[in-house]
């Protein structure tokens, strides 16, 4: 996944004492046995605390992905979980600091090769990385619980994929294993305590993947606060339709002009195609609904490969229309 080589990012003092350490270590091995030697000893240590600081503030900036560059799907959870513009200024200011310090330590290499007294101008140097690293603290805090909440994202791939929405007990998680013919992985999702449930299948050598969103797409859009709806939101830039589902019996609990709400809200919501499906045809309190597309039962398998085929088509065309779009801008751009 995108975020998952970004390493622990370490505080200033952690980077600090690692830095002080290793130039430590350099000075050890010398032998000092007048102003030259000392001179050599000091500069040595400097240049490594420097060297140390800089690889590392460098480090940590490279692994953090290039913004612009991420999948809009990503891009959007990444703002609404931990601000994209605060994690660019807070990277900003590690490539300062980063600049700053080698800016620094060569300043003292130079001060050094004059001063009467080496070690002095070693500890001023020493002091002012220090306030550096120091006036960078809350950035590498930050930039650490973003990392560990970026790591926790669904590893979403840019595929085909089917949304599966509806109110909860309606059988939205038996259509995704009936469908992928496993249990789906279920992974963690901005919002949710259960977490994004997703599986696999393959037609024609094509892979496509098939979302529940349990704690996300199974309450009406006006129950949510705006960072739940962004979460949502974000499943708008894949390429994908939704399947909503239906309990065409109510006995999930929750009534057919309840489940119908919802669907508009989902369909206003979305710019996405949205096929409807009718479960539970099983059943003897089943009912024909004039607004659904198609019906099924997750429980038999009656109606799934229709209605899984259904979607394909609908995807595929999605998909092909998104082309077009985008060809067209690009030579609208000429």
């Amino acid at each position: 996944m995108i975020f998952e080589k970004i390493n622990t990012v370490q505080t200033s003092e952690e980077l600090l004492d690692k830095a002080f350490r290793r130039a430590t270590r350099a000075m050890s091995g010398k032998t000092i046995s007048g102003r030259k030697t000392a001179i050599e000893a000091n500069e040595s240590m400097m240049l490594t605390a420097g060297n140390i600081l800089t690889d590392n503030l460098k480090n940590i900036v490279r692994r953090f992905p290039t913004f612009e560059n991420l999948p809009p799907f990503y891009y959007e959870l990444a703002d609404v979980m931990v601000g994209v513009d605060d994690m660019r200024k807070s990277l900003s200011r590690l490539d300062w600091a980063s600049a700053k310090i080698h800016e620094v330590t060569r300043d003292h290499v130079g001060k050094i090769r004059k001063a009467r007294e080496p070690m002095s101008v070693r500890k001023q140097c020493f002091g002012r990385l220090s306030s550096i690293m120091r006036s960078i603290d809350k950035d590498l805090l930050f930039l650490n619980e973003s990392r560990n909440k970026l790591r926790k994202l669904p590893s979403v791939n840019d595929e085909p994929t089917i949304v599966v929405a509806g109110y909860p007990n309606i059988g939205k998680s038996s259509f995704v294993t009936k469908v992928t013919g496993a249990t789906p992985e279920i992974a963690p999702y901005p919002f949710t305590t259960k977490g994004v449930s997703i599986g696999h299948f393959f037609v024609d050598n094509d892979r496509y993947q098939v979302m529940d969103t349990p704690g996300l797409l199974d309450r009406p859009m006006s129950e949510r606060n705006e960072i739940e709806l962004q979460a949502i939101t974000a499943l708008k830039n894949l390429d994908a339709v939704v399947l909503f589902i239906i309990d065409a019996t109510e006995t999930c609990g929750y009534e057919i002009e309840d489940q119908k709400r919802m669907l508009e809200e989902v369909r206003s919501g979305f710019n996405l195609p949205v096929l409807v499906a009718a479960n539970k045809a099983d059943l003897p309190q089943f009912r024909d609904l004039d607004f659904v597309d198609m019906k099924m039962s997750t429980a038999t398998g009656e109606g799934i490969e229709e209605v899984t085929s259904t979607l394909i088509e609908m995807v595929k065309k999605a998909i092909a229309e998104k082309e077009v779009v985008e060809e067209n801008e690009i030579m609208d751009d000429y």
